[in-house]
């Protein structure tokens, strides 16, 4: 059973890292376009409504894209000065509790109301309120649910890994103990303390 769980674990991470790391190739476009308002603005006196917007929306759909895999990868920001004096036990109960506490409900709600808001948007054809903006808002607006969506599969799998490890700890198997460890938010702290166990 373990293992099975694992391994669901590990598919999710997977899904999560291929969005991830699409995103992320996005800051190149959204950099080169910054670059190049700046400029015609600067020395050409030009301006352009849809390259301040495809800016936004570059920034949106990374911004939300990588959401997961931040998560993944422990690039979010903690209270460091209240987790760190708990043991790995504690820090593991603490995650779990707070994936099912917060991270699920409010990922499942914000998805719920973000394919309303994309289906509103797209029945309205909705366009930039800007005379020279950009058209089809929808496809911005459904990065919202796309991006809520990996957060939730990012949260399921760290929940999965903290529940394995939770688990084995009572059974005292090493082995699942720390492959539950391995890329958890909880293994950076805690490296040295299961390389002594």
């Amino acid at each position: 059973m373990l293992k099975i769980l694992l391994k669901i674990s590990e598919f999710l991470e997977k899904i999560v890292s291929i969005f991830g790391k699409f995103g992320s190739w996005l800051a190149i476009p959204l950099i080169s376009i910054i670059i190049f308002d700046i400029i015609t603005r600067r020395f050409f006196v030009l301006g352009s409504t849809k390259l301040q917007e495809m800016e936004w929306h570059l920034h949106t759909s990374l911004f939300l894209l990588v959401l997961g895999y931040a998560y993944l990868k422990d690039a979010h920001v903690r209270i460091e000065i209240v987790r760190e004096k708990y043991s790995v036990k504690v820090k593991a109960i603490l995650e779990t509790l707070g994936i099912i506490l917060f991270l699920i409900p409010y990922t499942l709600l914000v998805i719920y109301y973000g394919i309303d808001f994309v289906q509103r948007s797209f029945s309205m054809n909705e366009v930039s309120s800007a005379l020279t903006g950009l058209s089809h808002r929808w496809i911005i607006k459904s990065f919202i649910p796309i991006g809520m969506f990996l957060l939730f599969l990012a949260g399921v799998s760290l929940l999965l890994k903290n529940l394995i490890y939770i688990s084995v700890i009572f059974t005292n198997n090493k082995e699942f103990e720390k492959k539950s460890l391995i890329n958890n938010p909880i293994y950076k702290y805690t490296k040295h303390i299961s390389e002594k166990n």
